[in-house]
């Protein structure tokens, strides 16, 4: 499917971006019709904050292409830890509740791009008018949830070699490049560590030939060692992935 303002289906006008969102693209041509006039290009930028703990979440972002969102807990100290992360397979805010929504954590842009923003109510709307839409939500709402469950397993259980390992993985399923955008602080601050912990994990993945790193990016030399020195908190998510979303491919 060609990616362009001008195509359109069912009489109504896609903006860009619609191809470069899974989710959307998984959508049956009427009920992705029905969102397209309400759809509208976002141009996200890295640390972009798109909501946070308490605010009424107004929009859902559907990010587009290799674009990358955290979905973050913050303490009463103010430091934070990412429990899930959105790229081109789904959406971020207003996914399940209708009404009020009150976001408990923080969305962060991670790896910035192209998304499309879509206002939560047309989203509850178009849900009431198509049940297959409603359902395609609902199961990807589920696969949401089994990865934050799996974050939180994750974070009290594995070593963050492991960890780290897990979250390069993830974000090469998403981004479809082998180089990854992403500073080692920022990773640090996702991970819930100190830089130097982040620095010394990525430099022995170096020396064993997994990864290259460089000022502001992470090269993945070797996945399938790189999948042997991961958790199984990857491979778990993405098996119920599978299983809930089938016609969803990252």
């Amino acid at each position: 499917m060609a990616d362009t303002a001008e195509l359109s289906v069912m009489g109504a006008t896609l903006p860009p971006g619609c191809a470069g969102n899974r989710l959307l693209a998984a959508l049956r041509p009427g009920d992705l019709a029905m969102l397209a006039p309400h759809l509208s290009p976002r141009a996200l930028t890295t640390g972009q904050t798109l909501f946070d703990a308490g605010d009424d979440v107004v929009e859902t972002v559907l990010p587009c292409y290799s674009t990358m969102i955290s979905l973050l807990v913050i303490t009463r100290d103010g430091d934070e830890i990412e429990v899930a992360s959105i790229g081109r397979e789904g959406a971020i805010g207003g996914i399940v509740s209708a009404g009020f929504k009150p976001a408990y954590g923080r969305a962060v842009v991670r790896i910035p791009g192209a998304a499309l923003g879509i206002p939560t109510h047309r989203l509850e709307e178009a849900k009431l008018r198509s049940p297959a839409l409603a359902d395609l939500f609902a199961r990807y709402a589920d696969v949401l949830l089994a990865q934050m469950m799996q974050s939180s397993a994750c974070n009290a259980l594995h070593s963050i070699d492991q960890r780290l390992c897990r979250w390069l993985l993830s974000t090469h399923d998403r981004a479809n490049d082998a180089t990854i955008r992403l500073t080692q602080e920022t990773l640090a601050d996702m991970l819930g560590v100190q830089r130097t912990t982040v620095t010394a994990v990525a430099k022995a993945l170096q020396d064993e030939g997994l990864i290259r790193t460089g000022r502001g990016r992470i090269e993945i030399l070797d996945r399938p060692r790189l999948e042997r020195r991961a958790c199984e908190c990857h491979d778990q998510v993405e098996a119920h992935f599978q299983r809930m979303l089938p016609e969803v491919q990252t």
